[in-house]
C-alpha cells in the first residue's frame, strides 16, 4: 500500500477578523506553494470562511471549518450546517474538538451525528479524540479512546470512512505547552488504528490518516512525524502565524 500522505492542519480557533484571516491566508499561500509532498488545511472562524476561500483559490491549501451542526436546516439559532460550509468553500470540517466537548458539552453521540452530516454533504471530517490529564494519570487513556471511537463511528461502514481523518489530541497538551512524547503519540495512534482495523478492516485502518494535536511547533514536528503511525498534525496556536505554520509544513527541511 502507498504511504499515507501527511496532512498538516491549522485550527485558528476564535482568532482573526476577516481582513486578518485573508492576510494570513494570502501570506501562507506564498510560503507553502512548493509543498507538494504534504496536504495543508486551515480552519478559520466561520465569519472568514468565504473570503479566505477566495484568497486560497489556485493554491494547494484546503479550507476547513471548526464545527458544524448535524441538521440540514431549521430553527437552530447560531448554528451552521454542512451545506453552508460547502457553499462557503470548505472541503473539511473539524468535529469533536476537546474544547467543544469540555466547554460546550458536546457528546460522543452528537459527534457521531455530526460526522454523518459532514459525510452526507461531501465534507471530510477531522474527528478529534483524546484524554484529559486526569484520565491519563488514572491509566484510562485507552478506555477513553475506545469509547470515543466506538460511539463516534457507530453505524458506519468501511466504505463510509474512505476520507475520514482522525486527530488524536491529548487534552492535557492543548494550549499548555506540554507535548506528548513521540512514543506516547505513537502508542496512542497505534491503539486508535487497531480500533479502526477491528471495526472496519485492515484496508480502512491502513488508509485512515491519524494526526497528532497538542502544542505542535516547528521544534517538535520532525520527531513526531518520524513515528510510523503519526500522519500529520492538527496545530492550534502555532498555525496563527504564517511563518511559524509554514515551518511546521516544511518539517522535513
Amino acid at each position: 500500500m502507498e504511504k499515507r500522505k501527511p496532512l498538516i492542519a491549522g485550527n485558528w480557533k476564535m482568532f482573526k477578523t476577516c481582513p486578518e484571516a485573508v492576510e494570513t491566508a494570502s501570506r501562507l499561500t506564498g510560503l507553502v506553494r512548493n509543498a507538494s509532498d504534504v496536504d495543508i488545511l486551515i480552519a478559520p472562524p466561520f465569519t472568514a470562511l468565504a473570503p479566505v476561500s477566495e484568497a486560497l483559490k489556485g493554491s494547494c491549501i484546503f479550507l476547513g471549518a471548526q464545527n458544524l451542526f448535524y441538521e440540514k436546516q431549521g430553527a437552530f439559532t447560531g448554528e451552521i450546517s454542512a451545506d453552508m460550509l460547502v457553499s462557503a468553500g470548505c472541503t473539511h470540517v473539524i468535529i469533536g474538538h476537546s474544547e467543544r466537548r469540555l466547554l460546550f458539552g458536546e457528546t460522543d453521540e452528537g459527534v457521531n451525528k455530526k460526522i454523518k452530516a459532514a459525510l452526507a454533504a461531501g465534507l471530510i471530517p477531522v474527528f478529534c479524540v483524546g484524554e484529559t490529564e486526569k484520565e491519563r494519570e488514572a491509566n484510562e487513556t485507552f478506555s477513553v479512546l475506545d469509547k470515543q471511537v466506538y460511539i463516534g463511528l457507530k453505524d458506519f461502514f468501511a466504505q463510509d470512512l474512505a476520507s475520514l481523518v482522525i486527530a488524536y489530541e491529548p487534552v492535557w497538551a492543548i494550549g499548555t505547552g506540554k507535548t506528548a512524547t513521540r512514543d506516547q503519540a505513537q502508542e496512542a495512534h497505534v491503539f486508535v488504528r487497531a480500533l479502526i482495523e477491528k471495526a472496519f478492516g485492515g484496508e480502512t485502518a491502513r488508509s485512515v490518516r491519524i494526526l497528532y494535536g497538542g502544542s505542535v511547533k516547528p521544534s517538535n514536528i520532525g520527531e513526531l512525524m518520524a513515528m510510523p503511525d503519526v500522519d500529520g498534525a492538527l496545530v492550534g496556536g502555532a498555525s496563527l502565524d504564517p511563518d511559524t505554520f509554514s515551518g511546521i509544513v516544511h518539517y522535513k527541511g
